[in-house]
């Protein structure tokens, strides 16, 4: 076999489990997610589905989903209403496949990119397209007010959460995610301990772009019913269920890897089997902060949030970048 038919074989392949895996990890955060709030309020959580720790709850919800019927409203725009879910869900797909998770580029990720981050940065705004999409299609006014709320959180967060990795492209001096990951490793130490100011910004610009809580306006039940979903039903509405905890995974995985060293650990070579199994414990305590905060913060009001982005999170992102630029050329 040629070496151009053996590169698009593994390349299908790596396409393949990119894909299958999303909806893995959207039912396994769905879960945590459930158990972990769980024992915040004092509740058992899943115990029924799948035995004592109820872990085929997911599992029973999505056959549950798919059964359903899927509505479409009358006055709806039935293409853009359709294909909203899916574009969500390409999104979040679009993210895995530049994320290294081991050093050799044959087995650890699908095509590492000169522009990785560029490019990490710039897919991750097709999931709130999406939802602006399915906001603006379903003919329902509490969806429409939730997709432009969407669409305004994305203008405001969009910015911090580009600024906040230009720190980190300085210090690596590329934007490959597999360069930043080595200039990690080789240094000795993450860059979180340089870019803690633009860790904070990063994370919490990635909330307001998950619409979790404290951002999560774009839902808000007890003002929007649900927000941009309130009109969706069965396996599309699945579809905005499990991309929400798969996006959760992806911006986790960038965070990880621009701040936390991705798969390196110091003192374990990187280029074990381990690699993988350390980069997913970062993300996974990075995914048990977002879950953390969903229980602990109340829902800022919509004037909060644009003040917390153009007041304070764009200055300091700015300033961060300045002081960066100077120690790189000093030091």
């Amino acid at each position: 076999m040629s070496l151009e038919l053996t590169f698009w074989w593994l390349l299908a392949i790596k396409l393949a489990v990119a894909a299958a895996v999303v909806p893995v990890i959207g039912m396994v955060i769905g879960y945590a997610e459930m158990k972990l709030s769980a024992h915040m309020q004092s509740r058992v959580g899943p115990y029924f589905a799948g035995g004592r720790f109820g872990w085929a709850q997911l599992i029973a919800d999505g056959v549950k989903f798919i059964q359903k019927e899927d509505i479409i409203p009358e006055e709806a725009d039935r293409p853009v209403f359709k294909w909203a879910p899916a574009l969500v869900m390409l999104g979040t797909m679009a993210l895995l496949v530049i994320v290294p998770v081991h050093p050799s580029p044959r087995y650890g990720i699908v095509r590492d990119l000169e522009v990785g981050i560029f490019y990490a940065l710039a897919i991750s705004s097709v999931s709130t397209i999406g939802v602006l999409m399915a906001g603006w299609s379903s003919a329902n006014k509490y969806s429409m007010i939730g997709g432009l709320r969407a669409a305004g959180q994305l203008i405001a967060y969009e910015l911090p959460l580009v600024l906040a990795t230009v720190g980190v492209v300085i210090q690596a001096g590329t934007m490959s995610m597999q360069g930043i990951v080595s200039a990690q490793v080789a240094q000795g130490w993450p860059f979180l301990l340089t870019q803690f100011i633009g860790f904070a910004i990063f994370m919490i610009a990635t909330l307001a772009e998950l619409t979790r809580l404290p951002f999560d306006m774009p839902i808000a039940e007890s003002e929007l019913v649900m927000g941009y979903v309130t009109e969706y039903s069965g396996f599309r509405f699945l579809f905005f269920f499990l991309a929400e905890f798969a996006n959760m995974f992806s911006m986790s995985v960038i965070a990880a890897t621009l701040f936390l060293g991705g798969y390196g650990l110091w003192g374990i070579n990187p280029e074990t089997l381990f690699s993988p199994i350390i980069l997913f414990a970062k993300v996974g305590i990075l995914i048990f902060l977002m879950i953390w905060l969903r229980w602990t913060l109340p829902r800022l009001r919509e004037d909060q949030l644009q003040t917390l982005a153009w007041k304070w999170l764009i200055p300091i992102a700015i300033v961060n970048i300045i002081a960066t630029a100077v120690l790189k050329v000093v030091l």
